[in-house]
């Protein structure tokens, strides 16, 4: 059985813990500077998150930010950062658009259509950044930010009214035209004044589940994680190091394309102008903040969703809500600081353990060679301990 590690646990809690506290302090800091007071905001905050309409709201919006950051976290576990995931998911949520309003077929059907094309598109995005690395060597972090700009411009071009968009009649935005009701995913219902929660949103929990049980108990997992911690030890024991990066950034890209599905299947029915953006550097900060644990990040994802619908009620009360936009960036600086220093402190940790434990082990030896009978004081005739004496005699 394996033995419980306490120390391990408290150390995988202090990362977290301390970039909240820290990022609480700070922000507290820079409202007193301010002049405003720096505890009334997170009464606010708390006060309105009491309501079950916010409540609904929240959990609606982890919902995506938790597939976002599972998206980024497939990434970090293969040492690749990437950082391109709001394009793929824009990109990838106006496709599947496009292509769930122009058919209708049954429900479960169209449900498929709808999400299945929001995977490849998504794929395909990422799979070019990885195929350059693959090929040409050329950084993810590079490519994915120059093929996020490309994403934008795309979807730009691609929502005009000359192209595939539509403009409502009396507004200024424009879509995608409407899905079809059979394309609708059923949520659950929480009330007539609370809404309901995105049926979508139990789809990206399943999602956690499958991304901890591929990561940790198969062989891919493994050799995934081999590979990111070490490429030319993974090549050795014969993975293709090379293949896993593609396949990675396949895994991710789709992943995030799945990001857009509980608003555009759940709520909005189309892909517009106004539909979330922002969406995939988010989910850098919650997969940091969750060290890449699904339940780490389920909760990151909660803490940031909480922010962003809570701090709606702020300027009603004459602070500004971009107090939660300040938070959420420091806990970025915060995170990257305070898993720095719990690493330094977890090798002294680790070092001052192994040197009790030898200390310990020699400790024993010397009791243990020491033996019985030693050091009794009795003599032989020439001067030598009896002990050493028999010892010869035994050798």
């Amino acid at each position: 059985m394996k033995k419980f590690d306490k120390d391990r646990l408290i150390l995988g809690f202090a990362g977290p813990v301390l970039a909240l506290v820290v990022a609480i302090a700070l922000t507290s800091m820079v409202l007193l500077l301010s002049g405003s007071d720096p505890f009334e905001p997170y009464r606010i905050m708390f006060e309105s998150a009491t309501y079950v309409d916010v409540q609904v709201l929240i959990v609606n919006q982890a919902g995506t930010y938790y597939l976002a950051a599972l998206a980024v976290a497939v990434g970090f576990r293969m040492n690749l950062f990437n950082i391109g995931v709001d394009g793929q998911y824009r990109l990838a949520a106006m496709m599947a658009a496009l292509v769930g309003a122009s058919v209708d077929l049954p429900g479960p059907l169209q449900i498929a259509l709808i999400v299945i094309v929001a995977m490849l598109v998504g794929a395909f995005w990422s799979g070019i950044a990885g195929i350059l690395k693959t090929t040409r060597g050329v950084s993810e972090v590079v490519s994915t930010i120059m093929l996020n700009s490309i994403a934008t411009s795309l979807v730009a071009w691609l929502i005009l009214p000359k192209n595939f968009g539509v403009q409502p009649a009396g507004s200024n935005n424009l879509t995608t035209g409407d899905i079809p009701e059979s394309g609708w995913f059923p949520g659950l219902s929480m009330g007539a004044e609370a809404g309901e929660i995105y049926g979508f949103t139990f789809v990206a929990a399943a999602c956690g589940v499958a991304y901890w049980f591929i990561l940790g108990r198969t062989r891919f997992g493994f050799d995934l994680r081999a590979t990111g911690a070490s490429e030319s030890a993974a090549q050795a024991s014969g993975v293709d190091a090379k293949k896993m990066v593609l396949t990675s950034m396949l895994i991710s890209g789709g992943v995030a394309g799945l990001a857009g599905m509980p608003t555009l299947l759940g709520d909005t029915h189309t892909y517009s102008l106004d539909f979330p953006t922002g969406v995939g550097f988010t989910g850098i900060t919650i997969a940091l903040l969750g060290r890449n644990n699904p339940l780490g990040i389920a909760f990151s994802a909660l803490l940031i969703a909480f922010l962003d619908k809570t701090s709606a009620s702020l300027d009603q009360y004459g602070y500004e809500k971009e107090i939660a936009t300040i938070m959420q960036g420091l806990i970025v600086i915060s995170v990257v600081v305070s898993y720095e220093l719990v690493r330094r402190y977890g090798l002294r940790r680790q070092q001052q353990k192994v040197g009790e434990e030898l200390a310990a082990g020699g400790a024993l030896a010397t009791v243990a060679g020491a033996g019985p009978g030693t050091g009794n004081g009795k003599k032989n005739k020439n001067g030598q301990n009896d002990t050493t004496e028999k010892e010869g005699a035994a050798l």
